[in-house]
């Protein structure tokens, strides 16, 4: 178990430093369909492996200087409260009592959703690039609310099923960023604004009583050496190639979580 468990954690770190996707979206159901864990136990074990194993990787890119902290800031505004409000939710309904199928089934959307959106990253960027060009006033007028309220939805979604925060969010930046979002500094903003939103969802399951700490601690060992050298080769990575393994792996996750 340790061995398969510090694999799984090596090459999901990879994936998140190389290209800021991959944490929960992969972890989550790799505990659930593999190793046999809750659904509840294996959001908050990964928010906890995702919070710590992105540390690492977001000194990396602050170093690099490919972190746009206005962006980040924005995006704070919407998600903290939002993780908040979600985690004082689940306590006063109960989560104890949720049903694992029912979180199954939430996790499964999210990961096609998450699919869809990394297979047509490219389609949302000349989307948003167009709606720039054609009004610049009133679209920089809209841009920070507008990431606010991306915020708030990636924290609602980050607590509540630990996916989200990479393939969601770089979609939504792309989109609200066309001009700034350039690759590296999209990833690296996407993995800093992520680094206190997993801690803070990450404490409110560990509250919870939703933390595994021995899988953690075996996931950690190869995640943080794993998103090391993601991000240190993130600059020089086959995006194209990426985005459709991704996606499949992310389709075909989503699927066996509702099936």
């Amino acid at each position: 178990m340790f061995r398969a468990d510090s694999v799984a954690g090596l090459g999901v770190g990879f994936l998140v430093g190389l290209t800021g996707v991959g944490g929960g979206a992969l972890m989550t159901p790799i505990m659930v369909l593999l190793f046999g864990v809750s659904p509840r136990t294996a959001v908050g074990t990964d928010l906890w492996v995702a919070a710590i194993t992105k540390i690492v990787g977001g000194s990396v890119h602050n170093r690099h200087g490919t972190v746009d902290w206005e962006v980040v800031r924005r995006l704070f505004y919407g998600s903290m409260p939002a993780a908040v409000l979600t985690l004082i939710w689940l306590h006063f309904s109960g989560i104890s009592g949720y049903h694992d199928s029912n979180m199954m089934a939430l996790l499964g959307a999210v990961l096609i959703l998450s699919a869809v959106a990394t297979l047509f990253k490219k389609q949302f960027h000349a989307l948003g690039n167009t709606l720039r060009d054609r009004a610049p006033t009133q679209f920089k007028r809209l841009q920070p609310g507008l990431t606010v309220l991306a915020g708030a939805i990636l924290g609602f979604l980050v607590t509540f099923t630990s996916v989200g925060a990479g393939a969601l969010g770089a979609v939504m930046l792309l989109y609200l960023y066309p001009k700034r979002m350039k690759p590296s500094i999209l990833i690296g903003t996407d993995i800093i604004h992520a680094v206190p939103l997993t801690f803070i969802a990450g404490i409110g399951h560990l509250l919870l009583g939703n933390v595994n700490y021995v899988l953690m601690m075996t996931l950690l060992a190869g995640s943080i050496p794993g998103v090391l050298l993601g991000a240190t080769v993130s600059t020089k990575a086959p995006d194209a190639f990426l985005r459709i393994a991704i996606a499949t792996a992310l389709t075909f996750a989503g699927v066996k979580m509702l099936a």
